[in-house]
């Protein structure tokens, strides 16, 4: 059985270089097609999380056409990698997150092993970094506090409707 998910990913970049931002997007498009809903470019301000990229980050979002069976996040976080590995400068100028939306949560991909992450294979863990609950995102204890403060929210919303007409349309 397969679960169809809107693929997403999140680019982190430096403020000062949208430069990265549109190469990072063209890199994606090469393997998962045109891009079909972009978000609002907002500035990564709520950690110093990732200082090592560049001091002033931004991270924008884009969503990627048809639905797309779940069970492929490790491999997109895998080509991910691939992707920040050719940025690098000589270390990585960009972050990209590649996760999923479906009707009821933001699964996010990581490297990163913790607590609330489930481990997939090939060292790629899960999380359930938001759920879609009495009609608005809701935030876990764990969640990124860019995440929790509710600027990403009208994206996801996006895009969580674009997956309602799209799951409509396949039955």
């Amino acid at each position: 059985m397969s679960i169809n998910v809107k693929r997403i990913s999140g680019i982190l970049f430096p403020t000062d270089n949208t430069e990265l931002l549109s190469w990072s997007i063209n890199e994606l498009s090469k393997l998962w097609g045109t891009p079909e809903i972009f978000s609002e470019t907002v500035p990564f301000d709520k950690t110093d999380y990732y200082h090592e990229i560049h001091p002033k980050l931004s991270r924008a979002f884009v969503s990627f056409p048809g639905l797309i069976d779940a069970s492929g996040l490790a491999d997109w976080k895998h080509e991910a990698i691939s992707i920040e590995a050719k940025s690098r400068q000589p270390i990585r100028a960009v972050n990209i997150d590649p996760g999923y939306i479906d009707g009821a949560r933001l699964i996010l991909a990581s490297t990163k092993d913790h607590a609330h992450r489930i481990y997939l294979r090939d060292g790629i863990y899960a999380e359930v970094t938001m759920r879609f609950r009495f009609k608005k995102w809701q935030s876990f204890d764990y969640t990124f506090p860019d995440f929790a403060s509710g600027v990403y929210d009208e994206f996801l919303s996006r895009v969580r409707k674009l997956w309602l007409m799209e799951v409509k349309h396949e039955t």
